[in-house]
């Protein structure tokens, strides 16, 4: 009788595990032959409704599987405009429950900047890719948090840098590496808008705790294509802010001035401001100069050499960044702009507010 029930305890213990391994065999079989990731948009502002969406219905290899949105009225206006079923369809309350939906692959956080930390380990837990906008969090820390729970999870985090996918933007990174006009020597690089900021009274760009100001929002712009001209760490930092309306502008910085130092002894000077309308990238090397202006804009980037033009174009800057970083999935092969780049720059930005702060040099 005791051979007879461990025989059968056997049995069933082996049955178990042959339907897991079936299971888990099965679910990576059907990983691995996807053509096509679906990607669920969380959050349905200004980016996901104008230009994450329809740089969706022209990407090859994913596509706009699902939503999360707190609003029931936007929810059936995108189900009717992009055909999600309702299955497909997620709030805030129920996010977590998108772990058994095998129609999406990956989750794209493109929440306010104070959300990230927890939408991206929520969407790491129920087992998802991460595609996260910039800035990728509030503090260093929480990016940390961000980074840890997406490898333990075994999933990939890439943040929203969309320029570092740009091509234009990929040659003076070349520049850099193969040192093509010399050593660079200094950089200038602004980035900011003013345009329909008069109508709002209280978004959360008006708030710096919730990740707004000209630093988080538009300052990683001027601050991450200097580190990737360079291919350096900045080693000290000493930032200036200034607000020409201190009651809009009582929450958050108007405009930031920071200069940078590199290990290199290259000098980047950089301006950020929700108040007025700079977009350009300037490099001087020790051989030339090469400039790209504008540097971020939505609608082209265009750039000169001492020597030539850069006038290299894309269709679409969105639709070329959800392309790689789903070709990155496909394939497991590492991500273009991983969750570190996102870290890397905000240990900076957190020196660079302390400086404003503080009003002095601060040594990263």
């Amino acid at each position: 009788m005791l051979d007879r029930r461990k025989f059968l305890k056997k049995a069933a213990t082996g049955a178990a595990t042959i339907g897991l391994t079936s299971s888990v065999l099965t679910n990576c079989f059907s990983q691995k032959n996807k053509d096509k990731i679906g990607v669920a948009l969380v959050g349905l502002g200004y980016y996901s409704t104008d230009l994450l969406a329809p740089a969706l219905q022209l990407t090859e290899h994913c596509y706009l599987a699902g939503i999360v949105t707190g609003s029931p009225e936007k929810a059936k206006k995108w189900q009717s405009q992009h055909n999600i079923p309702d299955k497909n369809v997620y709030n805030y309350d129920n996010f977590e429950s998108i772990a058994d939906n095998d129609e999406i692959d990956v989750v794209y956080i493109v929440l306010p900047p104070f959300m990230h930390k927890e939408y991206v380990i929520k969407a790491a837990n129920a087992g998802k890719h991460v595609w996260c906008e910039k800035p990728m969090a509030m503090t260093a820390a929480e990016c940390e948090a961000m980074i840890k729970a997406c490898k333990d999870n075994k999933r990939q985090l890439t943040i929203g840098y969309r320029m570092q996918h740009e091509p234009n933007t990929q040659e003076i990174i070349r520049f850099g590496k193969e040192k093509t006009y010399g050593k660079v020597q200094l950089i200038s690089a602004a980035a900011g808008f003013s345009n329909g900021w008069e109508k709002w009274t209280d978004h959360w760009k008006l708030e710096q705790d919730k990740g707004g100001g000209a630093m988080y929002d538009m300052g990683v712009y001027c601050l991450n294509a200097a580190r990737y001209v360079t291919g350096e760490e900045p080693i000290a930092v000493f930032a200036q802010e200034f607000n020409d309306d201190p009651v809009k502008y009582q929450k958050a910085d108007m405009t930031t001035n920071f200069q940078l130092e590199f290990p290199s002894g290259a000098v980047a000077n950089c301006a950020t401001s929700l108040g007025m309308n700079v977009n350009y990238l300037n490099v001087t090397a020790a051989n030339g100069f090469y400039n790209l202006s504008p540097f971020q804009a939505y609608r082209g980037i265009k750039g000169v050499t001492s020597d030539g033009v850069l006038d290299k174009v894309i269709p679409n800057q969105q639709t070329k960044q959800m392309d790689d970083n789903a070709l990155a999935i496909l394939h497991d092969t590492e991500v273009l702009v991983p969750g570190e780049e996102g870290l890397k720059d905000i240990r900076v930005v957190e020196a660079i507010q302390k400086s404003a702060r503080e009003g002095c040099r601060i040594i990263i």
